[in-house]
C-alpha cells in the first residue's frame, strides 16, 4: 500500500506538466488589454490588425469616430469640417464641456482641434494612399487616440455604441 500510495503521489505532484491550459498570471494578453484600446470600436479593427493589416485598422478605428461625431452632431459632413462644425467652442453640437468659462472653451477647443487633427492627420493618408505600412507600434498609438477620443465622448455623457 506505501508503494502504491508514493507512485499515486508522484504523478499528482507532476500532472501540472500535463495540463494544457495557462495559468491567469502567466496568459499572453493581446496588445488591445495592453494598451485599453476601447471597446466600442468595431471588431472589424481587431481583426484588421490581428491580421497585419494596421494602415487599415487606423483607418477604420477614426472612420468610426467620424460617424460617431456625425451621429451625435446630426451633421451630413465628415472629417475636418465635420470636427470643426460639430466641436466649436462657441456654438458647438457636441459639448464636450459646458463651454461658459475661458478654461471649458479652451478645452473645448482643443478637443475640437485633436479630432479634427486626427481626421487629418491620420484618417485621410490612409484613406487616399495605398501604400501606407504601418507598424503595430504605430497603429496601436493611433488606436489609443481613437480611443481616448471616444472616451472623452464618453466622459461628457455621449454613448458611443
Amino acid at each position: 500500500m506505501e508503494n502504491e500510495l508514493g507512485w499515486f503521489e508522484r504523478i499528482v505532484r507532476r500532472a501540472f506538466l500535463f495540463t494544457s491550459g495557462t495559468p491567469e498570471a502567466e496568459r499572453i494578453l493581446h496588445p488591445f488589454e495592453t494598451r485599453n484600446i476601447h471597446q466600442a470600436l468595431p471588431a472589424k479593427v481587431k481583426k484588421l490588425f490581428d491580421d497585419g493589416y494596421y494602415a487599415e485598422a487606423t483607418f477604420q478605428a477614426f472612420t468610426f469616430v467620424d460617424k460617431t461625431i456625425q451621429r451625435l452632431s446630426k451633421l451630413k459632413s465628415s472629417g475636418f469640417s465635420l470636427m470643426m462644425g460639430a466641436l466649436s467652442d462657441s456654438s458647438p453640437l457636441v459639448h464636450l464641456t459646458p463651454c461658459k468659462s475661458v478654461t471649458e472653451k479652451d478645452e473645448q477647443k482643443g478637443y475640437q482641434f485633436l479630432f479634427a487633427g486626427g481626421s487629418l492627420a491620420i484618417r485621410n493618408p490612409r484613406g487616399h494612399e495605398y501604400d501606407i505600412d504601418d507598424s503595430p507600434d504605430i497603429c496601436l498609438d493611433h488606436l489609443s487616440l481613437a480611443s481616448l477620443l471616444l472616451r472623452r465622448l464618453e466622459q461628457s455623457g455621449f454613448s458611443v455604441s
